[in-house]
């Protein structure tokens, strides 16, 4: 297979070749030397580590050595050699350089210093080519493959949903709004209230804040679907954890109860993080090194721990009990905040737990409700520095129930109407949960801010790029 003509780094980096010609090409990192000889280490974006390219200068034009800058893009081409120095074991002597692209070291951003964070997120479009966002894109599509790997070797099947929907999945309320609508002149109806009927769509419409109402149809269906997909939401949340855009993966089993959902999102997360152990050390390294020092172990925590089942009630008694002062006051009925959740993971019981039977006041109005009255088959998998990363659910199946909890709520019924016919015509015991790309991304790498594992942001008041 052809790789533009050349051989890629991370190959080289691996091969026992010696002696050979190869063609090597990729972006300039730095560039040292004296004026006998220059090295030049160049990365290709295939892996963390950069090929070192050595050139004597008396071979080459004066004008083509000063072009050859941090971020210039060059082809090179020369001989594979055993390396002198010491960190990596091969080089490329050159013998022929082309540059395809200059980058004036006076306007170029990315010099060879240390960078912010904040700053790189204001060249988002650059910060690809650094060492840490490189690691960032690498493993978040190891990721990705791995999720679909995973479910299509346990015979489930990739369900695409919609993304422009007329229902609010979470009756979260904080929705995109899509329209076709003049917005200088919006139609009006006799009451004066906007008319939908001249919309695109005829009615009024939303970017979908989550799959899993059709992913349910799904799996009521061919047993058991996942989504991936972007998802929004359009919640004025300035913080290191929220996006309003983000993915999100959505898997839907038909005949699963709660236990078989919590086991399902335990060996899923475990088969994640083991892949990520197992395929994207380099990256892992390095991060390890540069952000996080305990990331490989936190890693390997979570793979060789089994989950803790806990119920709500018991963890808000270990927490009543634990003495600490939260900033977030403990009761029964609240939702649990990051700090407690981390609480009960790193400090209580030093392993992941997943928590379930929820007050069914602060979850969703699709769970199962429980024969107490007062809670429902909810699941949260918490793990150490980030909480919840997964949450689910046993769906409540039983028509009745449902249709009674939608008119609690005030729901739109109209809306909704065809999700609730669902349980009308050979409902099914049926469970699912959903993993925020993204949080998984914030544990398997460490990063501190979402905003960094994902390559170009949407947050309140941005959207460059």
């Amino acid at each position: 297979m052809s790789n533009g003509g050349r051989t890629k780094i991370s190959e080289l980096l691996k091969s026992a070749d010696r002696n050979v010609e190869v063609t090597v090409k990729g972006w300039v990192r730095t560039k040292r030397g004296n004026k006998n000889v220059a090295f030049v280490a160049l990365n290709d974006g295939s892996t963390i580590h950069n090929i070192q390219v050595v050139a004597d200068v008396a071979s080459f034009d004066e004008e083509l050595l000063k072009k050859i800058t941090t971020g210039a893009c060059l082809r090179v081409d020369g001989l594979l050699v055993d390396s002198l120095g010491s960190g990596q074991p091969v080089e490329v002597q050159a013998r022929r350089i082309e540059v395809y692209g200059t980058a004036d070291p006076e306007s170029y951003p990315l010099q060879k210093k240390g960078h912010s964070l904040e700053f790189l997120r204001e060249i988002a479009y650059l910060r690809p080519r650094t060492n840490t966002f490189g690691a960032v894109l690498r493993i978040r599509h190891a990721m990705a493959y791995a999720i679909h790997k995973y479910f299509n070797d346990r015979g489930f099947y990739y369900l695409h949903t919609p993304l422009i929907t007329g229902s609010d999945a979470e009756g979260a309320g904080a929705m995109f709004q899509v329209t076709t609508l003049d917005l200088e002149n919006v139609p009006r109806n006799p009451e004066g209230k906007v008319d939908y009927s001249q919309d695109f769509f005829g009615k009024e419409c939303n970017l979908t804040v989550s799959g899993q109402l059709e992913g349910e149809l799904g799996a009521l269906a061919l047993s058991q679907i996942y989504t991936f997909g972007p998802t929004f939401r359009a919640e004025n949340s300035n913080t290191p954890r929220h996006l309003a855009e983000f993915w999100m993966i959505e898997p839907e089993m038909a005949f699963y109860e709660l236990e078989d959902n919590m086991e399902l999102a335990e060996d899923f997360l475990k088969y994640l993080i083991r892949y990520a152990l197992d395929n994207c050390m380099d990256d892992l390294e390095f991060l390890n090194k540069m952000f996080d020092e305990g990331l490989i172990d936190r890693l390997r925590f979570v793979v060789e721990n089994d989950f803790v089942r806990l119920d709500y009630t018991e963890g808000i008694d270990i927490l009543l009990a634990s003495g600490r002062k939260f900033e977030f006051p403990v009761a029964w009925g609240v939702d649990l905040q990051s700090e407690h959740e981390r609480y009960l993971v790193e400090e209580h019981f030093k392993k992941p737990v997943i928590l379930i039977n929820y007050p069914k006041d602060i979850k969703a109005f699709y769970m199962k409700q429980n024969d107490d009255g007062k809670t429902v088959r909810a699941m949260d998998v918490l793990f150490p520095k980030i909480g919840e990363i997964i949450g689910g659910s046993e769906r409540e199946a039983d028509y009745g129930k449902l249709n009674a909890r939608v008119e609690e709520l005030g729901m739109s019924k109209e809306s909704l109407w065809w999700y609730l016919d669902t349980r009308r015509w050979g409902s099914a015991p049926h469970s699912g949960f959903g993993l925020g790309f993204e949080r998984l991304l914030l544990f398997v790498t460490g990063m501190g801010n979402i905003r960094d594992v994902i390559p170009f942001p949407r947050t309140p008041k941005n959207a460059e790029f």
